[in-house]
């Protein structure tokens, strides 16, 4: 997998205005607020990207502080529906554990990845970082619930998905399903339940994704990020545009340690117990970002060809096509798994002797 060498420390040009105290002042508060209606909206999928783009343009004690401020400011606009006389007191603790989750399974990997985005660093290595750190933030909101209210977050979104999928199944049953059909259905459904700790990492892990990809649109952050330094290939005679984001999904390449994650996750079937949901879990999350790899490889592709738009939507539509019949997901997902091994971008394997090919 090719890596492209990065500045070892944030870059930040000295031609920038300078900033009087009152508007620096007046841009945190603003990005406290819109933390705030993060967090109690659907609009958290963007909620790294505020706080990236706060700490690169307020300094990283003012994204630290607008999280704080954006939790308080949703706890106060959350609390009275939490504690409103229809809403029960299991509603009410899954309300705070939901914005707890949030804030540590996501605004605090997102600060702490904070160094790694002003750095530039690897798209596919802050993308996997924010999930590990997503999965330790889970589980101290998990810790923290239990043992200050006596409340399991993750057993109450098991029960919910149990129930939910039991009503599915019943009303198929009675539509006149067939029993096979059925028995199809609610099989998918029970490893849908079995690996639902997965489902919550893919959906933080489009958060971050999604996040990432907006950042780099930015026209902020790239007056602001460092550039780039390009490297150069002689056996395709092509460089690297310095003035590119690396924020670009054609540009997501996961590291190379996913392969071992990959390796304990297919040993599930060989597991029993709780050993076997983690590892089940694992290959889940695991294939999901080796999809990832494979779109990125094959959005790749696409712009190499230099298509037209029509063009781009011809690919497109064929691959939505092929996704329906099952078969996009496979080859995307086997293309992302052996992109470790060999650079299909770049259509050089790993051992090429050319010295100027990036390992």
């Amino acid at each position: 997998m090719s890596e492209t060498p990065l500045p070892s420390e944030p870059v930040v040009p000295a031609d920038l205005p300078v900033r009087t105290v009152g508007r620096r002042v007046r841009s945190i508060l603003g990005y406290a607020v819109l933390a705030g209606l993060m967090l109690v909206s659907p609009l958290f999928v963007f909620l790294p990207a505020a706080l990236f783009h706060c700490g690169i343009r307020n300094g990283r004690r003012a994204a630290w502080f607008v999280l704080a401020a954006g939790a308080a400011l949703a706890a106060l606009v959350a609390s009275p529906a939490a504690h409103a006389a229809h809403a029960s007191a299991s509603d009410a603790q899954m309300s705070l554990a939901y914005l707890l989750a949030l804030v540590a399974g996501v605004g605090l990997p997102a600060l702490i990845l904070l160094p790694m985005v002003e750095r530039a660093e690897s798209f596919g290595r802050i993308l996997t970082l924010a999930v590990v750190l997503s999965v330790a933030g889970l589980g101290l909101t998990e810790v923290f619930m239990q043992s200050a209210a006596s409340f399991s977050p993750y057993a109450d979104q098991m029960a919910s998905a149990r129930a939910t999928s039991a009503k599915f199944v019943t009303a198929y049953q009675k539509a006149g399903m067939p029993a096979d059909a059925v028995h199809f259905l609610q099989k998918w459904m029970n490893i849908g339940v079995y690996c639902l700790p997965a489902f919550l990492l893919i959906d933080i892990t489009v958060v971050f994704l999604f996040s990432l990809l907006m950042l780099g649109r930015l026209r902020a952050w790239r007056n602001t990020a460092p550039l780039v330094t390009p490297t150069v290939n002689p056996t395709v005679n092509a460089t690297v545009n310095a003035t590119l984001s690396p924020y670009r999904f054609r540009n997501l390449a996961l590291p190379e340690w996913l392969l071992v994650a990959f390796v304990v996750g297919g040993l599930s079937p060989l597991a029993s117990g709780m050993p076997q949901r983690v590892a089940a879990n694992i290959l889940a999350v695991v294939t999901f970002f080796y999809l990832l790899q494979g779109l990125a490889i094959f959005r790749s592709f696409v712009t190499a060809t230099g298509a037209s738009f029509f063009g781009s939507m011809f690919a497109y539509g064929m691959l939505c096509i092929l996704t329906l019949t099952g078969i996009a997901p496979l080859l995307l997902s086997m293309a992302g798994l052996f992109d470790s091994f060999f650079d299909f971008r770049h259509f050089n394997r790993k051992d090429h002797s050319d010295e100027s090919h990036s390992h």
